[in-house]
């Protein structure tokens, strides 16, 4: 069997793989790589027009994502968990459910560790948690998931998909292989939804075995997801509880960086969508000060700009080449708001603003490709601006 790896970047490591034996091609997506190919595997973050896959379609190769490989590698029972927002947490915070429950996991996918990465590296009959972007659910055939959990969904990755109708559909697909032996987990009043599984809806009102750590109702709404999820799975309620009471969120999503002077800076780099910064708002109270702005997906800040008029913001840091689209709705919607260009400088610009008892709050509302490799590198110089006030 031939195995061909190809990427268009000439300065990757590829060490690894042609140890393996894979034959490896850099810099070319010439369509003759697919000759002698019966299937082509795609990481998320290659489109499906991109010049390869165009060309696999037309020669009638199957294409699959990568999770699609890593579901056929492996037999385990999947809980995937999907959504605009809050899929890292979910996951993780299911992560943490069956842990206290004494039960083997591994929480993999769009959270970091690929799901091909458990192969070999998992207990049989284990369960995995895999968090699923609209971008590893566009190309799945036989992905089933014996639980299978929808968060939400509003307008994101318009950019990538053409239309929200496409993305819609893309989420949607974590349902379509369910049989009745399965369970969909999705928002109380949801649609409809393909596949067979059995309908389970979670709201943020539910009754919960405990209430969890982290803050904001949208967190609540989570964990009743996460509930759901993990009581399909056999969990007890009293590992649920502990889960909730210790679970301290992830990185870059409300993660408390530090207080100076009573002023407490929050890393919610990872919303990347206006409506996750509206989320992150209802978790605190009047005053904030909030830092938006990045690269632009096509979005409208005009619900944003409405929630912090609501929320009380105190003022808006503007940075990114999104700024001129974000001033124009938050001043429509009467938001005091300053353009600070760059992160330093809104760090710098809340800081001098702030009073003891507010918060700063990094929750961008835009990807960070304009200036940053990714929301994670973003997160991680607004620490280090943060560490050295």
């Amino acid at each position: 069997m031939t195995v061909r790896a190809v990427d268009r970047s000439e300065e990757i490591d590829v060490g690894r793989l042609r140890e393996a034996g894979v034959e490896v091609v850099l810099g070319a997506d010439d369509p003759e790589l697919l000759d002698g190919m019966d299937l082509l595997v795609k990481s998320p973050g290659v489109p499906a027009d991109a010049p390869l896959v165009t060309a696999a379609r037309e020669r009638g190769l199957t294409v699959w994502s990568e999770v699609e490989l890593g579901s056929r590698l492996l037999s385990n029972p999947i809980i995937g968990v999907t959504g605009t927002n809050g899929k890292t947490t979910t996951s993780e915070l299911l992560g943490a459910v069956f842990r206290a429950a004494g039960e083997p996991v591994a929480v993999a996918g769009n959270v970091g560790r690929p799901l091909t990465g458990l192969d070999g590296a998992i207990a049989e009959g284990a369960w995995i948690v895999c968090e699923l972007s609209s971008f590893q659910l566009e190309d799945i055939d036989d992905l089933r998931p014996r639980v299978a959990v929808l968060l939400n969904l509003t307008p994101d990755h318009v950019d990538r998909h053409g239309t929200l109708e496409d993305y819609r559909v893309a989420k949607l697909r974590i349902f379509e292989n369910q049989t009745p032996e399965d369970v969909a987990v999705v928002p109380r009043g949801f649609g409809e939804i393909p596949g067979s599984g059995r309908r389970v809806e979670f709201a943020a009102d539910d009754a919960l075995p405990a209430e969890p750590l982290v803050p904001g109702e949208h967190n609540r709404e989570n964990a009743a997801a996460a509930t759901a999820a993990a009581r399909a799975a056999g969990i007890s309620d009293e590992a649920i509880a502990e889960a909730l009471r210790a679970f301290e969120g992830v990185p870059h999503r409300l993660e408390l960086i530090r207080e100076v002077d009573g002023i407490r800076f929050v890393n919610d780099s990872k919303a990347t969508n206006p409506e996750a910064a509206e989320r992150a708002l209802s978790a605190y109270p009047p005053g904030i000060r909030l830092i938006l702005g990045g690269s632009r997906k096509n979005s409208s800040y005009a619900g944003l700009a409405r929630e912090a008029a609501a929320r009380g913001v105190a003022k808006a840091y503007l940075i990114g080449e999104a700024a001129d689209e974000i001033a124009e709705a938050l001043a429509e919607a009467g938001v005091r708001f300053a353009d600070s260009v760059t992160l330093e400088q809104a760090v710098n610009d809340a800081f001098e603003d702030s009073e003891s008892g507010e918060v700063v709050l990094l929750s961008p509302a835009c990807a960070s490709y304009d200036q940053f490799r990714d929301f994670e590198e973003r997160g991680e110089r607004f620490r280090e601006l943060v560490e050295a006030l």
